[in-house]
């Protein structure tokens, strides 16, 4: 499948997700089986060191680790038989794991949606309101919002693009499989303590598919034509 049909398919998809989650209460459903309403507590402490590190600092680490390994890969090896033959994809996840994380972290910055943690449903001070919805003028927060899309998993969710280190589908389909569990485990962690709810996560997911592929279209197609290389464009399974 070709990479703007799959991302023509994604913007349908994250479309259809919005209007879900915008028009029925699926997001307060979930969370509310996330969190100890007698007891005022998330399933999960958000202070819990072991688990903290493990899937937040750590995780995060692990990432930065495997960007440095793969710009070394590019600046030092790309002479070496298994680099040269897996350029185009050591250049997609590189832009990739810069890309999603900063796409993600400027629609954090404007959309001034509250994290589930901050609403009055959980706790908080904040009245729940969707994403195109405006706040009461009397409980409009004092500062912006930064809770949608989910910051935290869209590191987790570039790993998406390891797909295209490879052109045998089971290889494909197995990186696949590990960035869908990665991003989940590092979304999910941060439903069970309150952060998100699970449409950031979802959303987050998708704006990552998308702008993947794009970042594949042109490394395949725009950046083939203007450096008039001759890049095979790596299918990806369906």
């Amino acid at each position: 499948m070709t990479h703007i049909r799959q991302a023509g398919i994604t913007i349908f998809v994250l479309i259809f997700t919005l209007l879900l989650f915008e028009s029925s209460q699926l997001d307060i459903w979930v969370q509310q089986w996330l969190y100890d309403a007698v007891n005022h507590h998330w399933l999960w402490s958000k202070a819990e060191p072991v688990t903290r590190f493990l899937l937040y600092d750590g995780i995060k680490g692990l990432l930065v680790i495997l960007a440095l390994c793969l710009l070394s890969a590019l600046v030092f090896f790309r002479r070496t038989p298994p680099v040269q033959s897996r350029l185009p994809g050591i250049r997609i996840v590189l832009l990739s794991l810069l890309v999603v994380p900063t796409v993600v972290a400027v629609l954090k910055a404007t959309t001034d949606v509250a994290c589930p943690a901050g609403l009055q449903l959980f706790g908080g001070s904040q009245p729940y309101t969707r994403l195109f919805e405006a706040y009461p003028d009397d409980l409009r927060p004092h500062n912006r919002q930064r809770c949608f899309p989910a910051g935290h998993a869209s590191g987790g969710f570039a790993l998406l693009s390891l797909c295209f280190l490879f052109r045998e589908k089971r290889n494909q389909r197995m990186a696949l499989g590990l960035a869908v569990a990665v991003g989940w485990l590092m979304g999910g962690y941060k439903m069970v303590i309150g952060d998100h709810f699970l449409s950031h996560t979802l959303v987050t997911m998708e704006l990552a598919w998308l702008f993947i592929n794009l970042i594949a279209f042109f490394e395949y197609h725009g950046r083939a034509a203007f450096f008039a290389t001759d890049n095979v464009p790596a299918k990806i399974p369906v």
